[in-house]
């Protein structure tokens, strides 16, 4: 294990790391009444500007743009037509930065247009659940107001520094709750302490899963399928960690998510690695954005709601071949997974068989979702490609055959 990669944090933590002693600070503030309620706004707006400009330098810009035109949109904007045009300026503002960045020659070191892009997803999240919140008539944006009193909530919500680079995501109502009650007796720096020493034994387990990959290189057959599986491993590890720290710093800025609200919890993390089904992973990975996804796209699509919502997911992390082929692979593996374990339990009555059946179905999700992240993972073409061909397509290519086998099965439940 190389020890040293344990202080050699990715950019974004890095950044949250250093916003730590802020956020303690703010809550500290806030929790003896030191600061009023515009004041907490304008520590939070002014936060995430200055986090923005220190981790994405001039890229901020490309941030900045969409808030103050999501902002104008719901201040100007009909409660019927403001999501639509919410969705469709963050959208769009968000496509062309992938395509934008991804076109110019950058240098590899620079992560600033990594990091800009991840706060835009996220500032997608915030501004279109935002918007629907509006449109349903749950969130009312009070035209008595004058103009700046309604824009600083607004624009705080969508650049409060503790969730500005990752976090679960923060409904504006639960946002606004917090900033208006004057006091509180809660105490997040235990709970942020405890989720950090988390970050740290992933982050050590990561460091020693990699060590572990460099030896398995030039693998050849079936002990391909290892290697995939321990790259994915250390996928997750890392998503783990990060989603982890994201959630410490909403905790020591006073925003702790509400129990079962957050991206990871220890049964969370339990779930997604003892589950036999893909469905039950999906609905549990990352599940703040999986209820956006839900909410925004599932819940509102009146046909294939399924594959419109992986589809959407491709389209919003950035379209790359393998974000593509990764997610509809997942949708696919969903849709079969509803069909194939009815039929497969329908099929096991004895202790033994049920043992088989639990074993192998949760081996099968396993090398699933693996070959999943592996593709997602996957930026160039060629090595998409090299996916395909290899040993590891045996299983997804073995149950899209099933679904296509089951489709004339009515499923027992889905």
């Amino acid at each position: 294990m190389h020890w040293a990669n344990l202080l050699v944090l990715c950019p974004v933590a890095s950044y949250q790391l250093a916003a730590f002693p802020f956020a303690a600070l703010f809550h500290h503030l806030s929790a003896s009444g030191r600061l009023s309620p515009t004041a907490r706004y304008l520590s939070l707006l002014g936060g995430g500007c200055l986090l923005a400009s220190t981790a994405m330098g001039s890229f901020a810009m490309l941030l900045l743009i969409p808030v103050a035109g999501s902002v104008l949109i719901l201040l100007s904007a009909s409660p019927a037509r403001v999501h639509t045009w919410v969705f469709s300026l963050q959208m769009s503002w968000q496509t062309l930065c992938h395509l934008g960045l991804r076109i110019q020659e950058l240098d590899p070191q620079d992560t600033r247009s990594a990091v800009v892009l991840s706060a835009i997803m996220l500032l997608t999240q915030k501004a279109t659940s935002l918007a629907l919140d509006v449109h349903e008539g749950t969130v009312t944006l009070q035209p008595s107001q004058g103009l700046l009193q309604r824009a600083l909530p607004l624009c705080s919500y969508l650049l409060f520094f503790p969730a500005l680079l990752g976090g679960p995501l923060c409904s504006f109502r639960r946002f606004q709750a917090q900033i208006e009650f004057s006091g509180t007796s809660y105490h997040p720096l235990g709970a942020a302490g405890q989720r950090c020493l988390c970050a740290l034994a992933l982050q050590v387990l990561h460091a020693g899963l990699e060590g572990q990959l460099a030896t398995m290189q030039g693998c050849t057959g079936l002990s391909c399928v290892c290697s995939m599986w321990t790259q994915a491993l250390i996928f997750k590890l890392a998503y783990y960690s990060h989603w982890v720290l994201d959630e410490a710093l909403l905790e020591a800025a006073g925003f702790g998510p509400e129990a079962g609200q957050g991206d990871l919890s220890g049964s969370d993390l339990w779930i997604l690695e003892t589950t036999n089904r893909v469905a039950v992973f999906a609905r549990t990975w990352n599940k703040s954005t999986s209820r956006w996804l839900r909410r925004l796209i599932f819940q509102r699509c009146p046909a294939q709601p399924l594959l419109a919502t992986f589809a959407f997911s491709a389209w919003w992390h950035g379209l790359q071949p393998g974000q593509v082929f990764g997610f509809l692979c997942w949708a696919i593996m969903v849709k079969a997974d509803y069909r194939i374990h009815p039929f497969l339990r329908a099929r096991a009555a004895s202790h033994g068989a049920k043992f088989l059946y639990h074993g192998a179905t949760w081996l099968f999700t396993q090398l699933i979702i693996a070959y999943i992240l592996v593709a997602v993972e996957t930026e160039s073409f060629s090595k998409l490609r090299l996916l395909w061909t290899s040993y590891n397509s045996i299983l997804p290519l073995s149950y899209s055959l099933a679904l296509l086998l089951l489709l004339t099965k009515k499923p027992k439940q889905n």
